[in-house]
């Protein structure tokens, strides 16, 4: 249950009420409810989330976002993404492996990304030159700077759902 109360769509303000109706088409989620009590970040937060890791393999972003909010023991984030990584092809046996840390039974680009993401995530100043020539072995420029705004999002939002008690919408899955 959340911990801050939700804007819901009755108590919305004409700039909320209008990203619920337009953008996100009258369903608004538990992170969408939450960040309604501040409308402008509500109003830009979304198109600049859509737009980060869309250069990535889809799997590969849903993998990435569930084992940061794995590490990051986020349930909000994570549920969301394990429904997501169902329709990308991510199988339980996957899940485990991530919850695990083992990335060695993914391809040799997913391993990289996760190792990168790991270290991102749990120690961003031990990231050396040595991580990005791995990471350069399988991704352009582009795809390197996607990947890292895409640790840092999952991690923001990790950050930001969890400790304000984001609803979540659905059952959860278990793992």
């Amino acid at each position: 249950m959340a911990r801050v109360s939700n804007v819901e769509m009755a108590q919305a303000g004409p700039e909320v009420r209008e990203v619920y109706e337009k953008t996100l088409k009258g369903k608004p989620l538990g992170f969408h409810k939450l960040l309604g009590h501040q409308p402008e970040v509500l109003k830009t937060l979304l198109p600049f989330y859509a737009s980060v890791g869309r250069s990535l393999d889809r799997r590969l972003y849903e993998m990435v976002y569930i084992r940061i909010s794995m590490i990051n023991g986020c349930h909000y984030c994570l549920q969301h993404h394990l429904a997501a990584s169902k329709r990308v092809g991510v199988s339980r046996d996957d899940w485990q492996n991530l919850k695990g840390g083992q990335h060695g039974n993914f391809s040799e680009e997913e391993e990289a990304a996760l190792d990168f993401a790991e270290k991102l995530t749990r120690d961003p100043h031990s990231v050396a030159e040595a991580d990005i020539q791995s990471l350069k072995l399988h991704f352009s420029d582009p795809e390197i700077v996607d990947l890292d705004l895409l640790v840092g999002l999952a991690n923001v939002t990790n950050r930001f759902t969890d400790p304000l008690g984001a609803d979540l919408e659905f059952p959860e899955e278990k793992l």
